[in-house]
């Protein structure tokens, strides 16, 4: 158990000084927080795994880490009774997995968002906590079962992605949330197999909204997307089916029309754009999204 202890304070401790270092000098905090032009014009990939140990402020990092501390020790404990050091070896791997995870998701999700910036280490605690949950699913997080906890937590992270009602970045919850649903495959097999039921039950809601969120990428942009989708098909059916489609800008490239569609859904909202600019922006959308 002092092995468990040691190897959880490290990290605390270690995102502890990164956050402390962040937080005296901007400079620092610029550096090395996520955001999404320097990783993808400038290929600073660092910044993927850098930016899970800073922290916007202490109250930040004491929940992060108070999160980290209840659901790895248990981890940790398991991984080293079972395979030895080579279970410290595979933590810190899901520790990383998981903040590396999050992070890509964000990415994607965000690759036309140029100034979109996020710190912290809820993804890896997110892999971290959905590990132990498999371990365990019927732990009790205040009060509640742990496999309903966790159901709850995905489609409470789907629904924060899809409403982008707050600051808290969900997008690196859920990506964290999927390794530590899916590592227990590779390294404890037989466990995954005897909580198939719990691992269906978490990623089924999260494979559909993925498929969604790549083939239909403007459903970020529609506050109701399934009304919508049927009020399109009703239009559909009542307009003629040679209408002609929406037409590009001339002089404009996809990414550029896309990206001033946006703009406009941002200034105004979805609901004020003409039906033509709502045809080109799901056109632009699928075509950019493959």
């Amino acid at each position: 158990m002092e092995t468990v202890n040691l190897v959880i304070l490290l990290i605390i401790l270690l995102n502890g000084y990164v956050t402390y270092k962040g937080l005296q000098s901007r400079t620092f905090f610029e550096r090395y927080l996520f955001k999404t032009d320097p990783i993808l014009l400038g290929k600073d990939y660092g910044r993927l795994i850098s930016s899970g140990f800073l922290h916007v402020h202490w109250w930040h990092f004491a929940f992060n880490m108070f999160a980290f501390y209840l659901f790895g020790k248990n981890v940790l404990f398991i991984l080293e009774n079972q395979l030895g050091m080579l279970g410290t070896g595979i933590f810190l791997l899901l520790y990383l997995l998981s903040l590396v995870g999050g992070n890509l998701l964000a990415l994607y999700i965000h690759r036309h968002h140029g100034d979109y910036r996020a710190v912290g280490a809820s993804g890896a605690v997110s892999g971290v906590m959905m590990f132990s949950i498999i371990l365990f699913p019927d732990i009790r997080v205040w009060f509640i079962p742990g496999w309903l906890f966790a159901l709850g937590f995905m489609l409470f992270s789907i629904y924060g992605i899809k409403s982008q009602k707050d600051m808290i970045g969900h997008e690196a919850h859920l990506g964290g949330a999927i390794v530590g649903i899916l590592l227990p495959l590779v390294v404890m097999p037989a466990v995954f197999f005897s909580r198939l039921w719990l691992v269906l039950l978490l990623l089924v809601p999260v494979c559909v909204f993925l498929y969604l969120l790549v083939t239909r990428p403007h459903i970020l942009w529609i506050p109701n997307f399934f009304r919508y989708e049927l009020s399109k098909v009703k239009e559909e059916i009542k307009t003629s089916r040679k209408a002609p489609p929406g037409r590009s800008r001339p002089g404009l490239s996809p990414q550029a029309e896309l990206d001033m569609l946006l703009d406009k859904v941002q200034e105004v909202g979805y609901q004020q754009l003409s039906k033509q600019e709502k045809k080109r922006l799901e056109e632009l959308s699928k075509k950019l999204g493959e």
